[in-house]
């Protein structure tokens, strides 16, 4: 039984008061603020660096101008802007961006309340509340990296949330006009701040699909300029793409199609476990083997398209909610199933952050199927009925809140990766790096090398054991490190300075001045190159000195 439109679920028995929209919109946006209470003491973790503390485009010298018309905006103008905001008026104290996350995901919540309302979905606040404190969304509300990802779901959200009122008001409804054009600034909004959302005219239209019952062709005509709004960011999106892939050479990365195609099966089911079970969490998940020529690797995939075909043909039936919430998930699932490479699949072929979007339709589904449940098996108990989501909705909370304290520090969440997940050669790398920076000199080695007999053709690996030895002293090893990692990349700039770093102190001039020009060639601009290049000079001249006249 579907609730009346724009009234959500609410257990029979219980007080008035209990349904009034604020209040619950209210407990939402608490429970929210306390689940993520432990990022008060959180700092910047991983990439926040690339994204934050050290994008020129935060910290200077670039700023707005150079976010939206060039590379350096990358393909989340809007999310950058939002970090450059924060820093002008706060600096690089953590806690104002790990706050405005929070806020960000806790508004998210309560639109995705209102938007399921829209869609007739039983149960919508409860699906919102088990969205907002499922563990798996701690990835992406406590690293700072991805307020791209809660700010884009909240424009997202509010996309869906004015074209569903949109199409409720008809054509010559009030506010019509209106709601269409908020649509259309939502979407804009949302594609600005992160790619994942170039999915919306799919979702727009299974949404018309789901509240009308029947496609219809209006309804793709209308959805033409968020359809060209998507293709014009999806172009943006691959602008910087070649700079950022050129560095997957590596032929133990290298994948055929078939494999790309097969992985597709693992992730879908993969994710769906997590949802239903989130445990292990981890910040890198292993990748797994992939071999296309045993028949039992296509079993994912198959079991996946005939689920979903199955759904397709029942759509008809009690079955409908079961095959939109489905063909949901796969939409916005699409674009990280690893059949496209990405730069992080060096690491691995999913993240939790990636199913931020994803995970409402099953999430939702299965609130939905817990009200019915809850109907029948305790029907007439309002409190008993409300108990029951209330326990489920506390236990996802407490995990999460559990879950979030691993994201304190850097060492936190690489100690965590590697407690979890032995073979983690990036956490062992990035671990070592923390307690070079400390400088626990042998233990940073221990986990290097620890990385290195995982991952033997890891370079960022070679680079930093080069440093460990170089602040023992270990001239010799140091410049061992530095040439195998130019092995494996030779066009990184800060091994090439770092390789003539050692032979400058070995007194080597020669062999220094080849690495600092080297260096120059592949990034012109290099202060630390040119400055060295001149000592070496210098050095070089005095080692062979002209003779007199």
């Amino acid at each position: 039984m579907k609730p009346p439109s724009g009234k959500d679920f609410v257990a029979p028995g219980l007080p008035a008061w209990f349904s009034r929209d604020w209040l619950r919109g209210l407990l939402l946006i608490l429970a929210v603020l306390v689940t993520y209470q432990p990022v008060w003491y959180a700092g910047f973790i991983w990439d926040d660096d690339y994204h934050v503390t050290a994008n020129p485009c935060i910290v200077g010298p670039l700023g707005l101008t150079d976010i939206w018309t060039t590379r350096a905006g990358h393909f989340y103008p809007l999310a950058l802007t939002t970090f450059w905001v924060i820093h002008a008026l706060w600096g690089l104290a953590p806690l104002p961006y790990h706050l405005m996350n929070v806020i960000q995901h806790a508004a998210c919540g309560v639109v995705l309340w209102r938007v399921l309302q829209r869609l007739q979905v039983p149960g919508a606040w409860l699906g919102a509340a088990i969205w907002a404190l499922h563990p798996l969304q701690v990835e992406s509300v406590a690293w700072i990296s991805e307020l791209k990802n809660t700010q884009s779901c909240l424009f997202y959200l509010l996309t869906i949330l004015f074209f569903l009122r949109w199409l409720g008001s008809g054509e010559n409804g009030k506010n019509y006009d209106a709601n269409y054009v908020l649509t259309l600034l939502f979407a804009a909004l949302a594609m600005t701040s992160k790619s994942s959302t170039l999915v919306l005219p799919v979702v727009l239209f299974l949404a018309a699909w789901w509240l009308e019952r029947r496609w219809q062709s209006r309804h793709l005509v209308l959805l033409v300029p968020i359809g060209l709004m998507a293709v014009i960011a999806a172009a943006i999106t691959m602008w910087p793409q070649p700079a950022e892939m050129a560095f997957i050479t590596d032929p133990q990365l290298m994948r055929t199609w078939p494999e790309r195609i097969a992985t597709a099966g693992d992730v879908i089911w993969f994710y769906l476990g997590k949802l239903a079970w989130p445990h292990p969490l981890l910040m890198i998940y292993p990748h797994w083997e992939i071999d296309v020529g045993r028949w039992s690797t296509w079993l994912p995939l198959l079991a996946a398209l005939v689920g979903l075909a199955i759904l397709w043909f029942q759509r008809g039936s009690r079955f409908r909610a079961c095959f939109f919430a489905s063909a949901y998930f796969l939409v916005v699932l699409s674009p990280f199933l690893g059949v496209l490479d990405q730069p992080f699949w060096r690491y691995s072929f999913v993240e939790d952050h990636l199913q931020y979007l994803a995970g409402i339709g099953p999430l939702a589904l299965a609130a939905a199927g817990l009200v019915w449940y809850a109907g029948v098996a305790l029907p007439g108990r309002g409190w008993l009925q409300t108990g029951l989501g209330a326990s489920l909705v506390f236990v996802l909370g407490l995990l999460s809140w559990q879950r979030t304290w691993s994201y304190e520090s850097y060492e936190r969440l690489w100690t965590d990766t590697v407690a979890q997940d032995p073979n983690c050669w990036l956490g062992h790398n990035n671990l070592g790096a923390v307690y070079l920076q400390k400088g626990r000199v042998d233990e940073a080695l221990a986990n290097f090398q620890k990385a290195l007999e995982i991952h033997p053709r890891y370079a960022d690996a070679h680079y930093n054991m080069g440093e460990a030895f170089a602040l023992k002293g270990d001239m010799d090893q140091a410049i061992v490190e530095y040439e195998k990692a130019l092995e494996i990349d030779p066009n990184d700039v800060d091994t090439h300075d770092n390789l003539g770093l050692a032979f400058l102190q070995m007194r080597k001039a020669n062999e220094a001045m080849v690495q600092f020009r080297e260096a120059l060639r592949l990034k012109p601009d290099d202060g630390n190159a040119q400055v060295y290049l001149t000592k070496a000079e210098v050095m070089a001249r005095q080692n062979h000195p002209s003779p007199s006249r």
